[in-house]
């Protein structure tokens, strides 16, 4: 069992609130303006163990690495803006496997990413 820290609270807390993909350097940053004395260590040690207990995910996105999301949500695929390097959400799955998978292959599994620009950094 984990024992209730302010440091992981904090950091479930940027989870909550940004509800899409995290980088290490968003959780830090984000995180310290909870807990000041939030360090890069802390926050990996707290996503191991955020992993292992299976409230977070890890996504290895092209270009950006490893971030991080909230476990349990629906299938759903991602979207990095290459301005401000933030990645999105989007719902749903416009994949059809048994179109695209070659003939005697079987897919286990995918994940797609788009690229572009945010409504934000668009404007």
């Amino acid at each position: 069992m984990q024992r209730k820290t302010s440091q992981r609270d904090a950091i479930r807390e940027v989870f909550r609130q940004n509800d899409r993909p995290l980088a290490i350097e968003e959780i830090l940053e984000a995180g310290r303006r909870r807990v000041r004395s939030l360090n890069q260590a802390t926050v990996y040690r707290n996503l191991k163990l955020l992993v292992e207990s299976g409230w977070l995910k890890k996504i290895h996105a092209p270009e950006r690495g490893t971030l991080y999301e909230i476990a349990g949500k629906a299938h759903h695929h991602h979207f990095r803006c290459r301005r401000c390097e933030r990645m999105f959400e989007i719902e749903g799955c416009a994949f059809n496997d048994r179109h695209s998978t070659p003939p005697g292959f079987v897919t286990e599994g995918h994940e797609i990413f788009l690229f572009g620009l945010c409504a934000a950094c668009r404007s």
